[in-house]
């Protein structure tokens, strides 16, 4: 398939070294390249809470060109059934999230994701984000909620 962006997605696990020290310098060079192109290319797994993160990955969605995402987790305490919480997320300059996506604890006890989508009326769990805050909508007849964590993702502006 000649049409992918990703060219190399992987290193080569072998290689033959030529013993000529000219030849050597210009495989190590080449070599240092591959190696570097493919670590920048993956996703970078940090998820902080007290600052942003660059995530790894890259969008081209205006005239090609690149641009990263930003990760950062916010963690948040009890939500009673049929209450929401909001927390000031302190982002500036969002263009687009690519991810919102949680996890939390419920009193039963057991662990569930967010949003969270229920069969049974009432019960899902769900969060929205707006220009300042988090905001987790916990149904009434769901189990309360002993804490969880957020995760946003988003585009900035270049």
């Amino acid at each position: 398939m000649n049409n992918v962006v990703n060219q190399v997605a992987y290193l080569r696990t072998s290689r033959e070294f030529p013993e000529e020290i000219k030849q050597l310098c210009v495989e190590l060079s080449r070599d240092h390249i591959d190696i570097a192109n493919t670590v920048n290319a993956r996703t970078i797994g940090l998820f902080p809470t007290s600052r942003p993160a660059v995530t790894g990955e890259s969008f081209y969605l205006s005239k090609n060109a690149k641009q990263q995402t930003f990760r950062q987790v916010y963690t948040f305490g009890a939500i009673a059934a049929g209450a929401s919480l909001s927390t000031a997320h302190g982002i500036q300059f969002i263009v687009q999230f690519s991810r919102i996506y949680g996890t939390c604890i419920t009193a039963l006890p057991d662990y569930r994701p967010i949003p969270y989508a229920s069969v049974a009326a009432n019960t899902n769990i769900d969060v929205r984000v707006d220009s300042t805050n988090i905001i987790v909508s916990v149904g009434a007849g769901s189990p309360n909620v002993v804490s969880g964590l957020i995760v946003l993702e988003w585009l900035s502006q270049p």
